[in-house]
């Protein structure tokens, strides 16, 4: 099949849906991590705790309740890169043998394309899983970073280096924590990706679900409120 004959399949309609998704996944992204006034995200809420949390751990013997944490959380970015190396595994089983969702969304979207077609939109869901998945493994080995860093903060206070190290360790958690973020908010829009397969529409209105949700999470959620909220 020639490219003029597979554009033939992609209507005005779908350039739209994939822009507007695109747009959604960088753009939601970008404000998340950059908050225009003074209505800050719950992930940028969750840096002045990580830089309390570095403070804390100089002074706090034994340092085993840290590295526990730490630990707890490179559990679960390599929870997720596991799980979509096994999602990335079934789209590729698609992509060798799409039949039959090829036939399941025929039924939905009465739609006779032919194979390349299907395999197109599922490398679509592919992409944005394959850049959750190289988020995760980031993150990850940047957690390791800070693992190291934190091993080499002194235990003495009024060594000169000692709070100096602990901020490096708070920004390179922030870090971390920030691919992780980004993952977790691609696996979000590859689910509205998926709605592709009934057509355009279901993907627009896939994609506006999903920036609904993410945009709730980190602007209007309870947990925000509960960052927010001074201590006393």
């Amino acid at each position: 099949m020639t490219l003029s004959e597979m554009l033939v399949h992609f209507t005005w309609p779908d350039v739209a849906a994939l822009t507007f998704l695109f747009a959604a996944w960088l753009g939601s992204g970008w404000l998340i991590e950059n908050p225009v006034g003074r209505r800050k995200s719950t992930s940028i809420l969750m840096r002045q705790y990580r830089e309390d949390w570095m403070r804390e751990f100089v002074t706090r013997q034994p340092r085993i309740f840290d590295s526990a944490i730490l630990d707890t959380l490179r559990q679960g970015t390599l929870f997720f890169a596991s799980s979509t190396m096994i999602a990335i595994g079934g789209g590729l089983a698609l992509v060798g043998n799409p039949e039959p969702l090829r036939d399941v969304a025929s039924d939905l979207v009465q739609d006779q394309a032919p194979e390349v077609i299907w395999e197109i939109k599922i490398f679509l869901v592919l992409l944005l899983l394959t850049s959750a998945f190289l988020n995760f493994v980031w993150s990850h080995r940047v957690f390791g970073y800070c693992a190291v860093i934190m091993a080499s903060v002194p235990n003495d206070p009024d060594e000169p280096n000692t709070y100096a190290r602990a901020a490096k360790a708070a920004e390179v958690n922030m870090l971390a924590a920030r691919s992780f973020n980004r993952g977790m908010r691609t696996i979000y829009f590859s689910l509205g990706a998926v709605g592709w397969l009934a057509g355009a529409t279901v993907l627009a209105i896939g994609t506006l679900v999903v920036l609904l949700v993410v945009w709730r999470r980190e602007f209007a959620s309870h947990s925000r409120d509960v960052l927010r909220r001074d201590d006393l």
